[in-house]
């Protein structure tokens, strides 16, 4: 069941020089439920998550107006490795760090102060576990991860990400790149990790959102036209254009 709202969008606008890209969104994120964000390229969805996670300050041209509060705080006012930590991101396409499996997964938790074999040790089994690529790498875990399959890496990738224990786990088009039965493997362990955590997933694939997002929302040229939940958005959509896009007529 889908609780209070872990993360609030409120009249959030994001310019890149002059041109903006997302105008005036307030949209809530569920603590414990997946936020699907659909819509046609170029509709800002992504930006959204830049915002979330302020990767988006790597853009010199970029601005942020409004608020993104996580919990009740204003991410601009957050420590950046606190943030980057509590909302973790994995990207379409699979970046496998040019380490072994099992340093992937270790290397967050490394970087603020674990030190203990055990400890390491029980982080990896249990993120590798929980991305479904633990029975397939626990005999290799010395082995490249980039020597990985292209839907292995995307798991794998999914395995660093929560690693850090992150509050909020943002997913940019993760099935871009791999073969539907990786796909629906990965969406099984997002409707169980959901209980732990919020989830915003972007996602071309309507189908996918229909599956198993709680709350979807609409992006249409930088405007968030309609969310609610997903049941009800699919059948029974108040924009036209909402409408209009759920049945093929464009994107």
């Amino acid at each position: 069941m889908v609780g209070d709202d872990l993360v609030r969008m409120e009249n959030l606008t994001i310019r890149y020089g002059d041109r903006a890209v997302v105008r005036d969104v307030t949209l809530a994120v569920p603590r414990n439920g997946i936020l699907g964000i659909v819509g046609p390229a170029g509709s800002g969805k992504s930006s959204l998550l830049t915002a979330l996670n302020r990767t988006i300050d790597l853009h010199p041209s970029a601005r942020v107006e409004g608020r993104v509060t996580l919990d009740g705080t204003d991410v601009r006012q957050m420590e950046l490795s606190d943030l980057r930590r509590r909302v973790a991101m994995v990207l379409p396409l699979p970046v496998g760090l040019p380490m072994s499996i099992y340093e992937n997964v270790a290397f967050a938790p490394r970087m603020v102060g674990v030190r203990r074999r055990s400890e390491l040790d029980e982080i990896v089994e249990r993120c590798l576990t929980q991305a479904a690529l633990w029975d397939e790498v626990k005999d290799r875990l010395d082995m490249l991860g980039t020597r990985l399959s292209g839907g292995q890496q995307q798991r794998l990738t999914l395995a660093r990400a929560l690693s850090t224990d992150p509050d909020v786990l943002c997913l940019d088009e993760f099935s871009i790149a791999i073969d539907p039965v990786t796909t629906m493997r990965i969406e099984a362990v997002l409707m169980e990790l959901k209980s732990q955590m919020a989830i915003v997933m972007v996602t071309n694939l309507l189908m996918q959102a229909r599956r198993i997002a709680d709350v979807t929302a609409f992006m249409l040229n930088g405007e968030l036209v309609e969310s609610g939940r997903t049941g009800d958005l699919f059948v029974f959509a108040r924009d036209q254009r909402t409408n209009d896009y759920l049945a093929g007529k464009f994107g």
